[in-house]
């Protein structure tokens, strides 16, 4: 009896604490996330929500941008904006980034397979590809207006192979877009090369193994495995790529300054806001473009909807 009052009395005394020591415990672990997310949640809304819900109340009114009272005027400035043609002509020019988006993607894929594997100065070959996307996009732009100008750097390699008279790369209409969509394809590809490599290098050397015993070849690596198995980091990569053709504006902005038929509806709202003092409008067709690229993310998502990307 002894032995079992003593064992007894310290388990008693614990029963009798837990009740009140188990409640701080959990509505502490429960207080205590949101502690953590209070300061970022609060930037997020104050940086990112509040000004989009002031965008969208501009774009309803008739604000200059100067004067202290916005009179409302409904669905004029969305009215507008769809009978201008001249506001949508400019999706036009992001037909080009498009392209080169895609071209973009297949040499990023194409890059990062090959490098995936044992190939001679493989790491030296990363640090290239992936360096441009680390430079900032002003330095850049300004390096390619050097390299794009008459008689710049590339009309002086042209001219080591014999071509005499170059083009205007910047100055002709019908090639300053294709220079700047080859500028941006420079600058991002290295974007997607990490994100597809790091999706190669993390199939199983297994999968490889079984397929070179078949007697698959290179393609069929490729088009049975590799594609596959990273299908979801594609469709992040067409995402990006279709918002990112929709809302250019670095490079031609610096580059040229939207002139000779290179303005994108991102230059051309910017103009409408800070150049013609109608913000109003501006905000309308930046609530525009923002529906445009929701709009694009989810038609992606239904040709590429959540499922697991790995074979294993």
């Amino acid at each position: 009896m002894a032995v079992m009052s003593g064992t007894t009395a310290p388990a008693r005394a614990a029963d009798s604490r837990s009740p009140g020591s188990r409640r701080p415990t959990r509505r502490g672990w429960k207080v205590t996330p949101w502690l953590f997310l209070a300061v970022p949640l609060g930037l997020l809304i104050l940086f990112t929500y509040v000004p989009v819900a002031n965008m969208v109340w501009y774009s309803f009114t008739s604000w200059d941008g100067f004067d202290a009272v916005k009179e409302p005027v409904g669905f004029k400035n969305y009215v507008e904006i769809f009978t201008r043609p001249e506001i949508f002509r400019v999706f036009l020019v992001s037909l080009y980034y498009l392209v080169g988006a895609f071209l973009q993607l297949v040499l990023a894929m194409y890059f990062a397979t090959v490098l995936s594997f044992s190939t001679r100065f493989r790491n030296w070959f990363k640090g290239i590809i992936f360096f441009p996307y680390l430079l900032n996009g002003v330095a850049i732009g300004l390096v390619f207006l050097f390299f794009f100008r008459p008689g710049g750097t590339l009309d002086a390699l042209l001219g080591l192979v014999g071509v005499q008279e170059a083009p205007l790369w910047l100055g002709d209409p019908s090639l300053v877009n294709v220079s700047l969509a080859a500028t941006s394809v420079w600058r991002y590809m290295g974007l997607n090369f990490v994100l597809f490599l790091g999706a190669i290098q993390s199939i199983p050397n297994e999968q490889y193994e079984a397929a070179e015993l078949d007697g698959a070849t290179s393609w069929q690596k490729f088009r049975f495995i590799i594609l596959p198995s990273i299908s979801q980091i594609v469709g992040l990569s067409l995402i990006l790529a279709v918002s990112g053709a929709l809302s250019v504006f670095e490079i031609p902005f610096i580059m040229t300054g939207g002139a000779n038929g290179s303005e994108t509806f991102v230059i051309q709202t910017i103009n409408t806001a800070f150049k013609f003092s109608k913000v109003g409008l501006a905000s309308a067709m930046a609530v525009v473009l923002l529906l445009l690229v929701l709009l694009v993310s989810w038609v992606q998502r239904r040709f590429f909807p959540e499922e697991k990307g790995d074979l294993a």
